[in-house]
């Protein structure tokens, strides 16, 4: 799921020149596959408790391989849209249903490292994608005969989108090996299968006393039955609602996305150039994992909260940072730099330019496009800034890799921890694709705006802006954010639903927490 979605990272450049593409269409073209997540996540979360957890992943597993041989092939941008779509169906799948299979199958004490497990596994994921990114534009440019016999250099985008079939097929594979959630098999009345999965995990005895609470949460035949929308928004699910909407907006509205899935156009805007900049963003696919991994460590020990509160606050501090070295950055065309630039740039257009110094890149952008077309801009971009920019790209690189840093070891892996948690078994599916829904929606439109946001905005305005919803997330979570920790998911259901009962289910109301 993580190498499907942000693949996409390394192919923008590529994609904009050879479609011609506008702001919006670029980002629509990265946006896309989150859409359709989105929708994936509607209903994604019901069929998985109506048809179990494992079917709907390998369904999802089958779409990311359908997605990455139809991307690979797209002669044109609507099509190439519509195969990064089926993609995005099974990005929403897994988003969904994976976590919520491991906090049904996993031992409360250990229920938090499982779940950052697989975000551990999506950024492995991520991490694969940059290198691959990386390695398929070094090829590309190598005198190899045999990466000249695949296209490596003429079809390089295609491929970084082609290659993605070999991670989805050893997904498939391995979904042939796990069995079904027993806390699934145990709502749908399927108590035999469901103990026999259970005693592999808790033992004989543990496996008894988990069936048994899950039947003292359960109402009988409820769980085989549609649950109706308004019983997630009904007064005993205030509480938790509000705590998963909140965690499930910060989490991408703070950028994240914008940095996995753009992170070499960013570092191109610092003038270090392509190949560096698609170095830089193997670098924070790396610290990425290495964060993610001390997140794994730390979930279980520290509790969510205050993973949460030290990530939020760091991401704010990395934002404002980012913000005051693009902020003081300037631009300044001289005769040397215009010399150097590629052939096919007209300088003598660009020679009323020289000398003139810009205090910010849409200023610089807009001389550029008037002197020589916007079509030359967005095709030699990454030169132009280079040429001019005078930015202290060492700082910028800092307060990316901080962010990651922060974004991994909190939000990353927590929110989805928090969102297999929170919520009763029987209401779990529809309340996840809920607030997943809300999460992914979040995420497509920071996705589709951020070229318009760095064409129109610029790269301080646009990274203080995520910097300041960092700060106001941090200061909703100090106030509202439980510790969930070692606790049984029924457990955390008699304490953080605020009345167990709705009037329709005929149960005294909870009177903990």
């Amino acid at each position: 799921m993580g190498f499907d979605a942000s693949v996409i990272s390394g192919v923008v450049g590529f994609i904009d020149t050879e479609f011609r593409l506008t702001d919006l269409q670029l980002g629509w073209a990265v946006a896309s596959l989150t859409l359709s997540a989105t929708v994936s996540m509607m209903v994604c979360g019901p069929l998985a408790d109506r048809y179990g957890r494992r079917r709907v992943l390998r369904i999802a597993a089958l779409l990311f391989g359908v997605s990455a041989v139809a991307s690979a092939l797209a002669p044109n941008f609507l099509l190439l849209v519509i195969a990064r779509m089926l993609g995005g169906l099974g990005v929403g799948a897994a988003l969904i249903v994976a976590p919520m299979y491991i906090a049904e199958i996993a031992p409360a004490h250990i229920r938090g490292r499982l779940v950052a497990l697989n975000q551990l596994n999506i950024v492995v994921g991520i991490s694969a994608a940059f290198f691959s990114n990386y390695l398929i534009l070094q090829l590309g440019q190598a005198d190899m005969p045999w990466a000249g016999a695949l296209g490596l250099g003429v079809w390089n985008w295609r491929w970084m989108l082609g290659v993605e079939a070999l991670p989805a097929l050893v997904y498939f594979a391995a979904l042939l090996l796990v069995p079904e959630s027993p806390r699934w098999l145990g709502m749908r009345g399927r108590t035999r299968e469901a103990r026999a999965i259970m005693q592999r995990v808790h033992g004989a005895a543990g496996a008894d006393r988990v069936l048994a609470a899950l039947a003292a949460t359960t109402e009988p035949g409820r769980a085989a039955a549609v649950v109706p929308l308004n019983e997630l928004f009904g007064t005993s699910m205030r509480r938790v609602l509000v705590i998963a909407l909140v965690v499930a907006v910060l989490q991408q509205i703070t950028g994240i996305n914008a940095v996995f899935f753009y992170a070499p156009m960013i570092f191109e805007q610092s003038g270090i150039g392509t190949d560096a900049a698609f170095m830089q963003a193997v670098l924070v696919g790396l610290v990425n994992l290495a964060f993610t991994v001390a997140a794994l460590l730390l979930i279980d020990r520290l509790g969510r909260r205050p993973l949460l509160l030290a990530g939020t606050a760091g991401v704010a501090v990395c934002m404002v940072l980012l913000a005051w070295a693009f902020g003081s950055a300037t631009y300044t065309l001289t005769d040397r730099a215009l010399a150097e630039l590629p052939a096919a740039i007209d300088s003598g257009a660009l020679a009323a330019l020289v000398g003139t110094t810009f205090d910010s890149d849409v200023a610089f952008k807009g001389a550029l496009a008037a002197a020589v077309g916007s079509e030359t801009v967005a095709e030699y971009e990454s030169a132009l800034v280079a040429a001019a920019i005078r930015a202290d790209s060492g700082l910028i690189l800092v307060g990316i890799l901080g962010f990651v840093a922060s974004f991994a070891v909190s939000l990353g892996p927590v929110m989805w921890v928090l969102f297999s948690e929170l919520f009763p078994n029987r209401i779990r599916g529809l309340a996840i694709s809920f607030v997943g829904l809300v999460n992914s929606s979040c995420s497509f439109l920071v996705q589709l705006l951020f070229p318009w946001e760095i064409a129109n905005i610029g790269s301080a305005g646009t990274f203080l802006i995520y910097g300041l919803f960092a700060m106001a997330g941090f200061l909703v979570i100090l106030r509202l954010m439980p510790e969930t920790k070692g606790r049984s998911l029924e457990e955390l259901e008699a304490q953080l639903v605020d009345s167990q009962l709705e009037v329709t289910s005929g149960r005294v109301p909870s009177t903990r927490g």
